[in-house]
């Protein structure tokens, strides 16, 4: 028989191992796998959306880039009107030229290859007809690189402006975007989906000021339009260097015309 302690407690009885069943150790999942392997994955996420951000200052969202001309114009003048002008000039572009420009320039600085940079500098500027679009465009490029450079003290960046300065090339949005998206360690599919959105965003903020739109048909209108970008993204990667543009004379000459406009809300 079994004892009792002088206490009136009851022994402990010894449990024994089931035999044949032995305890698998604990596996991390994808989520364990560090909370410094995980940021340092994904920072370039932040600093895309500050890039991107109206805060931050690039004076994009100083311009409205024609469709203060058009308005001028009575072309757009409703909710209605800009969805079209949305869907029928500003996709397009992107998915023609912006978004092209930009995958090839982030191919171009992996090694880097300068000339290769300097030519699709060159043709960015070229495909804008009107002055004020090209110079719209050469103070955001700019404005975007000498940001990385001086924030970020990012070395591509500073030689970026060396060569530019050397060889005066214009600058390029599509390609301090794609600047950017080296210096951050950004996959290409999300430079262009921060160029796409940083475009479209600009846009409707520009329309929320010179139509009676409000936030929710201005959102509207972006989620719509974004739900395009995934296969824009596709095919502007496999855009040949030497097919890479798109005209609108619509947009072009309203851009000229706001040139020289009685009043205006932006610098284009």
């Amino acid at each position: 028989m079994t004892s009792v302690r002088a206490t009136g407690t009851e022994p402990r009885r010894r449990r024994r191992k089931p035999v044949g069943r032995t305890r698998e150790p604990a596996t991390p999942g994808p989520a364990s796998s560090g909370p410094g392997e995980t940021s340092a994955s994904f920072a370039w996420i932040c600093g895309l959306l500050q890039a991107g951000d109206s805060f931050y200052p690039t004076g994009s969202y100083a311009h409205s880039f024609g469709l203060e001309g058009l308005a001028q114009e009575g072309v757009v003048h409703d909710r209605a009107t800009l969805r079209t002008f949305l869907l029928l000039s500003v996709l397009p572009a992107l998915r023609h030229v912006d978004l092209p420009l930009a995958a090839h320039a982030w191919r171009a600085l992996e090694q880097p290859d300068w000339n290769r940079v300097g030519e699709i500098c060159r043709l960015s500027s070229a495909l804008k007809t009107a002055r004020e679009a090209r110079a719209a465009a050469e103070n955001i490029g700019r404005q975007r690189a000498e940001l990385l450079a001086g924030l970020r003290l990012d070395s591509r960046a500073q030689e970026y402006l060396r060569h530019a300065a050397k060889e005066n090339w214009p600058f390029s949005p599509s390609v301090s975007a794609a600047l950017e998206g080296r210096g951050l360690g950004a996959p290409l599919e999300a430079v262009l989906a921060a160029v796409a959105y940083a475009a479209l965003a600009s846009l409707l903020s520009a329309a929320m000021k010179l139509l009676r739109l409000g936030q929710n048909g201005s959102q509207s209108l972006l989620t719509e339009a974004l739900s395009a970008v995934p296969a824009m993204i596709t095919a502007a990667q496999a855009v040949p260097f030497e097919d890479i543009g798109w005209f609108n004379p619509w947009l072009d000459i309203a851009a000229a015309r706001h040139e020289t406009a009685d009043g205006r809300l932006f610098i284009s």
